[in-house]
């Protein structure tokens, strides 16, 4: 069997084990996905009407501000998911799993590849819940061609695989599950400073080029864009950078801790 028939073989093993892993204890993938929801219901039936109005300088219109408010809150999801892959990272690293892994005859990435794949996959199902709350909430894309969407969808991979790529880094250097997920909290942090909830140029204009140049603004900006007609501008460009930046990051910063010899 050749290296890479083996590595394809181990790295479904490992996924496969990850995915067991969040069957049996779906408490932590349900705690980080009520965040999000529970913002979007905040965000829509409580202030929605007031964010609405400031937002578009005239009358309230509750259907404006949820198609607004809906793209951001997607990628908080994505944020919020990979967290838990930092959480359950940290608890292979400090219950030893990972050492008897350096034991067996398997190929080394096998182990870092399951928990990335699992991962995404959990974001992308993460992602299609809220997105199926947020239509039963009024939310609509009707003007978003077919390739629109499959760029939409893409991207949303991208993202996710870009930061869950960091969070597997921050969850091996960290030394527990509790320091794991201090660790990823920019993650959850990043998102509500970006343009997710209101616009970059309502903010204060010392603190709008970090908004506006941080991971998730262009993202949130490009996904608008894709999916309801809005002006992306230089945003896409910035989201791909910024995405394929932090996958190189976050691939070489894992693979360095887990091929470092335990003291």
């Amino acid at each position: 069997m050749s290296s890479l028939s083996l590595a394809v073989r181990d790295s479904t093993t490992m996924l496969r084990r990850n995915l067991l892993h969040v069957r049996r204890y779906p408490s932590l993938t349900l705690n980080l996905l009520l965040t999000p929801v529970m913002l979007l219901l905040l965000f829509v039936y409580v202030f929605g009407d007031v964010m609405s109005a400031g937002i578009g300088g005239g009358g309230a219109d509750r259907s404006a501000y949820i198609a607004y408010l809906v793209p951001g809150v997607l990628l908080m999801t994505v944020g919020g998911t990979t967290v838990g892959s930092a959480v359950s990272v940290s608890m292979d690293m400090s219950e030893g799993i990972i050492a008897r892994f350096r034991t067996m005859a398997i190929h080394r990435g096998s182990v870092l590849v399951g928990h990335v794949v699992g991962s995404v996959l959990q974001c992308v199902m993460s992602v299609l819940l809220v997105g199926a709350v947020a239509v039963a909430m009024g939310f609509r894309a009707t003007d978003a061609t077919a390739l629109e969407w499959i760029a939409a969808f893409g991207l949303l991979v991208l993202f996710s695989l870009a930061l869950t790529w960091i969070a597997v880094g921050m969850g091996m250097v960290s030394p527990n599950a509790e320091a794991a997920s201090n660790n990823a909290l920019p993650l959850i942090f990043l998102p509500l400073i970006s343009s997710a909830f209101v616009p970059v140029d309502a903010m204060p204009g010392w603190f709008q080029p970090i908004a506006e140049y941080q991971p998730f603004t262009p993202a949130i900006e490009t996904l608008r864009g894709l999916l309801l007609g809005t002006g992306i501008g230089h945003n896409g460009w910035l989201a791909v950078g910024w995405c394929l930046a932090l996958c190189a990051l976050g691939h070489f910063w894992s693979k360095a801790v887990f091929d470092r010899d335990p003291k």
